[in-house]
């Protein structure tokens, strides 16, 4: 007698499983028993049933089945030709590929250890942004730029917030995320940890510890990062924050102390501000430190005028942990706070999967390295989103994800990160797309920039608001746009249509010379691109 256990895909409801069991059964002396939960088949057969038996079986009721080498599977419901497609992770890059892979034919397998969604959704760009928004409004209520309007201290109910943030998360993942899956015949989750046997089959322990193997045709590893923490003698004792622990917390701290002077970092110190904490920075060199340095700057002046502390080039030596107070021995002396937030980086998860089995090439720090088309350097394996070598934001994470799935059905997709735009969710916003101007010369570029403050942007002026600048970088031969910096608020807004310019290879003259409506903070890159030219303080407001 023996015994199988096989994977099923594909299955997309409870019924699918005694479904699939009777037509093996009807084979003399086999027994089969198929979970939806478990993903998977017992069979038991005597030794003398070939593979071919239980086949064919499956066949007569429609359920697809087929072999490869030594091991069996079933799809349940599905076409023994269709590519199978097996992807770690569930996030926005896993999505993308699940989605347009299921569309084009694809039999695909998600698989995912931890909550549904990954980063984005759960403890990333929408939890954040409510807070940060939140916050926007409590700031505004107290230290608005208009006469006549009351200011006064509003009342902060976090824990309220915080039920309210949830709510939204948990009803983005249903919607955007199980839903999809509960509407698509073509892609079955598998929950457990994911690890690589060979560059084809995949083996998967679950949690209480049973362990089955999936055989791929084509495999996208899409598991994102986690925080970072920094090698601090006594931090990893302490009962420190990540991002998703801050996110998440029901009571405001007296003074948060923060490590890290990057995106996450900047964003969840003054949204803690205007909540009404006391904040401190210590970050490593200065803030937004791979940035243009003019950002860092204006970002850090604009924080000390909201009353957060920032101490560049500090990092502590020693973190202590002693009657619900951190104590951090830095350079500068001792500092000390009710929580620490460590925000100083991300690393990616890479560790546990057996890269080195099937010669998956990685950086120092564990990214894998990828081409244009999202393919690494095993066969047949690719990897999207901030588990690779790009640039860690979901937006991006999705574009590879989607040509992943292109590339692996065979056709051609490239993603182009030239006019990639980024955007920091402080007050004001720092954006950026394209080149610095130190990046111009360093690549051996003839380029020149120019710098317009707010104070010359008429709606700046109109919302009483003209802290930050926009900066251009262009060619110095051609006027070709190279690059944009801003720092405004609601600069975000601004910068795609710099991206937009930039991709279609649009010079400063182009742009100072397109419409823009007024008032608006657009407005603000046809007025800096006319300083390439001319000076825009003999200008009257609308001039073109």
């Amino acid at each position: 007698m023996t015994t199988k256990t096989l994977p099923i895909t594909g299955m997309t409801c409870e019924h699918c499983a005694p479904n699939t069991g009777p037509a093996p059964n009807a084979l003399p002396g086999v027994s089969a028993q198929a979970s939806y939960e478990g993903t998977a088949a017992g069979i038991n057969a005597p030794d003398d049933v070939t593979r071919e038996s239980p086949r064919d079986a499956l066949d007569s009721r429609g359920l697809g089945a087929f072999s490869t080498g030594s091991r069996s599977r079933i799809i349940a419901g599905g076409d023994s030709n269709a590519l199978r497609v097996v992807i770690l992770g569930s996030g926005a890059a896993a999505f993308a590929n699940a989605i347009r892979a299921a569309e084009k034919g694809a039999q695909v397998t998600l698989v995912e250890s931890a909550t549904l969604g990954g980063t984005c959704v759960n403890v990333g760009c929408v939890p954040s942004k409510i807070m940060i928004r939140a916050a926007q409004l409590a700031h505004f209520q107290r230290a608005h730029n208009f006469e006549g309007l009351d200011r006064r201290d509003p009342g902060v109910g976090r824990a309220s917030l915080v039920a309210q943030q949830q709510a939204r998360v948990e009803e983005l993942r249903q919607s955007k995320y199980q839903a999809l899956l509960d509407e698509s015949a073509n892609i079955n989750v598998v929950r457990g940890r994911a690890r690589f046997d060979d560059s084809e089959t995949i083996l998967i322990t679950k949690d209480d510890g049973d362990t089955m193997q999936l055989v791929a045709d084509r495999v996208l590893i899409a598991t994102g990062a986690s925080p970072a923490v920094p090698d601090i003698p006594g931090l990893k004792e302490s009962p420190y924050w990540t991002s998703a622990e801050a996110l998440a917390a029901r009571a405001l701290p007296g003074h948060l102390l923060i490590i890290g002077g990057s995106a996450v970092a900047v964003e969840l110190a003054q949204a803690f501000r205007r909540l009404g904490s006391e904040v401190t920075i210590l970050a490593r060199s200065t803030l937004l430190s791979r940035m243009d340095p003019d950002l860092g700057e204006g970002l850090k002046d604009a924080f000390e005028a909201e009353g957060i502390r920032v101490r560049t080039h500090t990092v502590p030596g020693r973190v202590g942990y002693r009657d619900g107070h951190f104590v951090l021995d830095t350079v500068n002396g001792v500092m000390t706070g009710d929580r620490l937030l460590v925000a100083a980086g991300r690393r990616p998860n890479t560790a546990d999967l057996g890269l080195e089995q099937i010669g998956v090439k990685t950086t120092v720090n564990g990214a894998i390295v990828v081409d244009e088309s999202l393919r690494t350097s095993a066969a047949n394996v690719f990897a999207a989103g901030d588990c690779t070598d790009q640039p860690q934001y979901v937006y991006v994470a999705a574009a590879a994800g989607t040509r992943a799935a292109i590339n692996m059905l065979g056709g051609d997709a490239l993603l182009n990160l030239a006019s990639m735009p980024e955007v920091i969710f402080t007050d004001p916003q720092v954006a950026s797309v394209g080149i610095t101007g130190a990046q111009g010369e360093s690549r051996g570029l003839k380029a020149e920039s120019r710098t317009l403050p707010l104070e010359h942007v008429p709606r700046a002026l109109a919302n009483f608001d003209t802290r930050g600048f926009i900066k251009l970088v262009a060619e110095r031969e051609s006027g070709r746009l190279l690059g944009a910096q801003v720092l405004a608020h609601e600069g975000g807004e601004i910068i795609q249509s710099a991206a937009l310019a930039i991709r279609n290879r649009m010079s400063v003259d182009d742009l100072a010379g397109q419409l823009f409506p007024y008032l608006t903070m657009v407005e603000g890159l046809k007025l800096c691109a006319q300083t390439f030219t001319r000076d825009v303080r003999q200008l009257s407001c609308c001039a073109g």
